[in-house]
């Protein structure tokens, strides 16, 4: 089968980062990503299955990992070679159109008893990511045993598949993972009517959290901090009360929150900022808005910062991560899993004309260049089509 394979070659990895120095995207064209063909991947266990990709996204986290710039934290969380890609839609052997829940918490490794964060219905917080009968992988598209989405097939067990309504686009479907990333940083902290929420950042996982945010907390009043035009115009559309470039967003919330400045710190700020960035920049920005016991949410995957923490220290501000999803805890006292609210939510917003542009496996320089330089170029999610690839039904 075709696949893009990721391998452990150091010295290429060192070569994409310096690639992506000059030009973000390009680390692909010089790092330890290639087309290769490989073997479909065995079964972990009987009740796992094959299923063939259709669309298959291209996020961040991939990004910073074809670029060399992804966190030394997870080299205990990954095993290689690995086939990249885990926002995918896909085919089952029965013609099924499945969208992938990529997490592999205890279920999928065939741990009994669950680890407590399992049994709570909190996938992304397993303890057992490197045990069970599967290599370490923290989702799939980062395990050696399940390969990934840039591939024709992959395995995955039953428990990480939703089906797909009849009524909805493959560009839709490959929405829904990363807008339940989006949907369990928005319900992390629900906002009270009236609460100043500032969203950082409006690439893909910046926007589905504003459509996220304007679904679930109507009367927040949402600030959206947007470098692009394009961007803007998106946060506007999904649902933001106010948008600004990101060197504005200081002065919008001082005056929406009445806030005077000392030095470069407010002394009010907004009640809660949700960082989709995650840079060293992007955090110091939110602790610097945020007001006094407010609080932080980061929901953009962050690497190594330098930061200066002792505003935090002293506004008692609570800054909190919110990777993947689960189960979710809803204002009438229920809770519903993740990807079924953004199963919902994708379809409700029409969150697929997000896509802005896919292409096939054997263009991958291009789309991941293409995709790391998104925002400039006017678009928001770019992935592979698999849809036509003549390799796929083997």
């Amino acid at each position: 089968m075709k696949a893009l394979l990721f391998e452990r070659k150091p010295a290429r990895y060192v070569a994409s980062a310096l690639a992506a120095a000059v030009r973000p995207g390009r680390g692909a064209a010089h790092g330890p990503l290639s087309m290769s063909d490989i073997d479909p991947h065995d079964l972990p266990g009987p009740d796992w299955v094959r299923i063939r990709p259709r669309l298959a996204g291209i996020c961040g986290s991939d990004l910073a990992t074809m670029d060399g710039h992804s966190s030394r934290y997870f080299e205990g969380i990954v095993s290689f070679p690995f086939v990249p890609g885990h926002e995918v839609v896909a085919d089952t052997e029965d013609g099924t159109r499945v969208v992938l829940e990529p997490v592999l918490g205890c279920v999928t490794r065939n741990l009994s008893p669950v680890c407590p964060s399992c049994a709570a219905g909190n996938l992304g917080g397993c303890e057992r990511l490197a045990f069970g009968n599967l290599e370490p992988g923290l989702q799939s598209g980062f395990c050696c045993d399940t390969g990934g989405g840039w591939s024709t097939f992959m395995v995955a067990h039953p428990s990480q598949l939703h089906a797909v309504p009849d009524g909805m686009s493959d560009e839709a479907a490959v929405m829904v993972e990363p807008t339940a990333c989006a949907v369990h940083g928005a319900l992390a902290h629900r906002p009270e009517p009236g609460d100043i929420v500032v969203v950082l950042g409006a690439g893909t996982l910046g926007l589905l959290t504003i459509a996220a945010l304007k679904a679930y907390s109507p009367e927040a009043t949402i600030v959206a901090g947007a470098r692009y035009l394009e961007q803007r115009s998106w946060a506007a559309k999904l649902g933001a009360s106010h948008v600004c470039a990101p060197d504005e967003v200081g002065r919008l919330v001082r005056r929406l929150s009445g806030s005077l400045a000392y030095g470069n710190q407010l002394t009010g700020g907004a009640d809660i900022v949700i960082d989709c960035v995650g840079s060293e920049a992007s955090i110091t920005e939110a602790l610097r808005i945020v007001k006094p016991r407010g609080r932080i949410t980061l929901v953009g995957m962050p690497n190594n910062v330098t930061l200066n923490l002792t505003s935090l220290w002293h506004r008692e501000t609570h800054l909190v991560g919110a990777y993947a999803y689960g189960t979710e805890a809803l204002i009438d006292g229920t809770s519903r899993r993740t990807f079924d609210l953004a199963m919902e939510l994708v379809q409700a917003a029409d969150l697929g004309r997000l896509v802005s542009a896919t292409y096939p496996l054997r263009e991958y320089r291009d789309a991941l260049e293409h995709a790391a330089t998104s925002g400039r170029r006017g678009a928001v999610k770019v992935a592979f089509d698999l849809r036509n690839e003549k390799e796929r039904n083997r």
